[in-house]
């Protein structure tokens, strides 16, 4: 037996999410749907983690077991080969027994881009949220700064599927290039929505809407019906998986 690590990005537009669902495509059905084609018996695929509707990734990863001798780059060849073009293997490597896509991971890292300008380009739209409102970027990263550390998000995320919404960002960094602005987010684990959610929280206290100090308020409140709007998916990609 052995166990194979696949190095995945994805456009996330024109998929259900990550994780397999009985009614839509998903990135972790595709791409199962060959593996078992190609072991010629059901094959479970373990993801790092569950990207949601239309939400990117420049490395995610997989990993399953094969009793398949097919050396590593032939296997990523098959692959690419039979999936569409949107979904693409950046590498495979055969890893100990004991390596599990989700339960070894340390942690993840986020982007998430806005378009501050008038238009967005058409080559562009899929991947950015268009946000053409003035901000004050110098109170987002006030309020951003209350959210680094370990937290209960319970108030930024949408129906937790855990016991604890404890986490801990380790980095959120807001840079604005020009008309982009970029959310660079790092943790040891993100809730369902808690990225998006962060987002368009601190878009507001940008607007005026709430102010810097108030991010501490909706930390200690737990109600996510204090926190803003959850921002679009299309502005989120999963940058990497930690291990």
């Amino acid at each position: 037996m052995r166990n194979i690590k696949l190095s995945l990005e994805y456009d996330g537009t024109n998929y259900c999410g990550w994780q397999i669902q009985p009614n839509g495509i998903t990135i972790q059905g595709v791409v199962t749907e060959f593996l078992n084609r190609l072991e010629g018996e059901p094959v479970t695929l373990y993801g790092a983690g569950r990207t949601d509707a239309g939400v990117h990734a420049l490395n995610q990863v997989a990993s399953f077991f094969t009793k398949k001798t097919i050396p590593c780059d032939k296997i990523k060849r098959a692959i690419n080969g039979s999936i569409p073009l949107d979904i693409r293997v950046r590498e495979v490597q055969e890893m100990p027994l004991d390596f599990h896509a989700r339960f070894s991971a340390k942690g993840k890292s986020y982007l998430y881009k806005l378009a501050l300008g008038e238009i967005v380009s058409p080559f562009e739209y899929r991947y950015f949220y268009h946000y053409p409102y003035k901000l004050d970027i110098a109170k987002i990263q006030i309020g951003a700064s209350f959210l680094v550390g370990e937290h209960d998000f319970s108030a930024f995320a949408t129906a937790p599927e855990t016991h604890s919404c404890v986490r801990t960002i380790t980095r959120l960094n807001i840079i604005q290039e020009h008309d982009q602005l970029n959310f660079q987010v790092e943790g040891n684990g993100f809730l369902r929505y808690m990225v998006r959610t962060i987002v368009g929280t601190l878009l507001e206290v940008g607007r005026g809407k709430i102010s810097s100090d108030e991010i501490l308020e909706i930390l200690e409140s737990k109600n996510r019906s204090r926190a803003g709007a959850t921002a679009p998916a299309c502005g989120l990609t999963l940058l990497k998986v930690h291990y």
